[in-house]
């Protein structure tokens, strides 16, 4: 069992920056895929980004190109997300993800096995 938590959430002005984190506990995260979604009220969980074990390989939602990164650290166990650049509809609350199938970056909810309880961002305009 995995259990996932983020931080670094927080209220920011449009065209500021905040950088997620996950900190994992009971597995270590070198042996997991890993995931950022976010879901707005009233939306559904929606794909941010993604990482394989080795960082080889990431994706990214068009939405979110070119001013977000994933990036891990797996000798902290952690997996960060550097949101730049943000705006108003990038407010939702941000949850990390891993997946077993550490080989891939999938969009899927459903391909994800463990989830953590998420983080808040706000962004002002």
């Amino acid at each position: 069992q995995v259990q996932l938590v983020e931080s670094g959430g927080g209220l920011v002005q449009a065209g500021g920056s905040l950088r997620l984190s996950c900190v994992a506990s009971g597995h270590t995260l070198s042996n997991y895929a890993m995931g950022w979604f976010r879901q707005a009220p009233g939306k559904e969980r929606e794909f941010v980004a993604a990482i394989t074990w080795n960082s080889f390989s990431t994706r990214y939602a068009d939405s979110v190109k070119g001013r977000f990164t994933i990036s891990r650290d797996d000798a902290k166990n952690t997996v960060y997300l550097q949101m730049n650049s943000l705006k108003p509809e990038d407010t939702a609350v941000y949850h990390c993800a891993a997946d077993r199938r550490y080989y891939r970056t999938t969009e899927a909810r459903g391909d994800y096995d463990y989830w953590g309880q998420g983080t808040q961002v706000t962004v002002s305009s």
